[in-house]
């Protein structure tokens, strides 16, 4: 049987020898740079695919909404375009094929908090130490756990193989979404310490394995110490930002301002000033060596998108002020249940709030960021209908009802 690939190995860390000159960079610059480095600036790297895109963000965020799609499904799409979405499952699911040397499947990503819950991808496993031991050095939650019930599960999986929480003996003891069943609770804890891993969701159900059996020999006794995987961390969210502040750089994995601190002197992102900013920034040294320039993508944005995932840094570099307002009662919401931002020439444009009728994809609510969004808004709607199979797309309220027929007119003429 032909063997995969090896898994990219990551990157070193550089410690720069001398100290970086100071840049200054125009508040459009920064701009462009953060659009470069999320891949919304230049030709798509098609050949890369979901797993480049993957590797280059360093983290794509899960969320349980599904309206036109799911975020992590959602993420890829908006800077690769249609492709299939079973394309995408596979290219985060479905493992490497085994070789004599490596009898168990190798998978590509893991499921593990940085953001939030994220996919990851599997040779950034090291890097997560840091967080497993602190997992495993806090107070738990006020979810019980039976006695036995953590060791119960481990052997249940090291017996039985890769099982969901609902296989390994329920998830729930109620209807009651907080209410967990001791196994759940065990496996949960499990995860957070590294003794087990998620490598694939299953009907959006977690699937649990022993991380032993599914991480790499090379990767899993790869343990660093904590200062190594902050280095490498603020580094990356560097790299997958272009740009930032000690605060974007900190939110993009979750860190503490005071971890930030005590690596991004060594981590190799050199200080920089930008126009308009009220905070020192840094910037990943690639990302100034040339100008930012190339064709824009115009999309759908998911609100868990990581161009946009941080309200104060959205707000700062494109003038957006953008709220996800599923969880808002319906009559305080302003622009709907699940608002997608319009990415278009480097700029957000308008926000649409889609559903699905059956082969119709509708938008519930535009917002139009004046009539020459308008050709942009109908072209992210019409892209993101082919992606979901949908044949046509109607439009029930635009904010300015002015631009409502001109909005209808473009998308007629382009299904027509």
């Amino acid at each position: 049987m032909t063997s995969s690939p090896p898994h990219p190995t990551p990157r070193p860390t550089p410690t720069p020898a001398q100290p970086t000159p100071h840049t200054e960079l125009s508040a459009d610059e920064a701009r462009r740079i953060a659009l470069r480095a999320q891949g919304f600036l230049g030709a798509p790297n098609r050949k890369a695919g979901v797993r480049g895109t993957l590797r280059h963000l360093g983290a794509v965020q899960l969320d349980t909404i599904s309206v036109l799609a799911r975020s992590h499904e959602l993420i890829p799409y908006a800077r690769l375009g249609a492709i299939p979405r079973k394309t995408v499952e596979d290219a985060y699911w479905k493992p490497a094929s085994t070789t004599e040397a490596t009898p168990h499947p190798q998978p590509h990503a893991f499921e593990y908090w940085s953001h939030a819950a994220c996919i990851l991808p599997v040779e950034e496993w090291p890097h997560f130490a840091f967080r497993r031991r602190a997992y495993r050095s806090r107070p738990h939650w006020n979810h019980d756990l039976p006695p036995g019930t953590y060791d119960q599960v481990i052997k249940q999986l090291r017996t039985e193989g890769p099982l969901t929480a609902t296989e390994l003996g329920g998830a729930k003891r109620t209807s009651e979404w907080w209410d967990w069943s001791g196994t759940k609770v065990a496996v949960e804890r499990a995860l957070m310490y590294g003794e087990v891993v998620c490598v694939e969701r299953r009907g959006w159900k977690r699937v649990y394995d022993l991380a032993e059996r599914a991480i790499p020999d090379t990767l899993l006794h790869d343990e660093l110490d904590d200062t190594e995987c902050l280095r490498r961390l603020v580094r990356l969210a560097g790299q997958s930002l272009g740009v930032g502040t000690r605060t974007d750089i900190a939110d993009y994995h979750r860190l503490k301002a005071e971890q930030v601190d005590a690596v991004i002197a060594e981590s190799g992102l050199v200080p920089v000033t930008v126009e308009g900013w009220s905070k020192p920034a840094w910037a990943d040294p690639a990302a100034l060596e040339t100008p930012a320039r190339g064709r824009h993508r115009t999309t759908l944005l998911s609100p868990f998108d990581s161009l946009i995932w941080e309200r104060a840094r959205t707000e700062r570099i494109f003038g957006f002020t953008h709220r996800l307002e599923a969880y808002v009662p319906k009559p305080k919401r302003v622009y709907g249940y699940f608002a997608m931002p319009v990415l278009a020439g480097g700029h957000l444009v308008g926000r649409v709030d889609p559903a699905r009728e059956g082969n119709t994809l509708v938008a519930r609510q535009v917002a139009l960021n004046g009539p020459k969004a308008v050709p942009a808004v109908a072209q992210a709607l019409l892209e993101a209908a082919t992606w979901v199979n949908c044949t046509n797309v109607r439009v029930e309220r635009v904010d300015a009802p002015d631009l409502r027929a001109s909005l209808t007119r473009e998308l007629t003429r382009a299904l027509t």
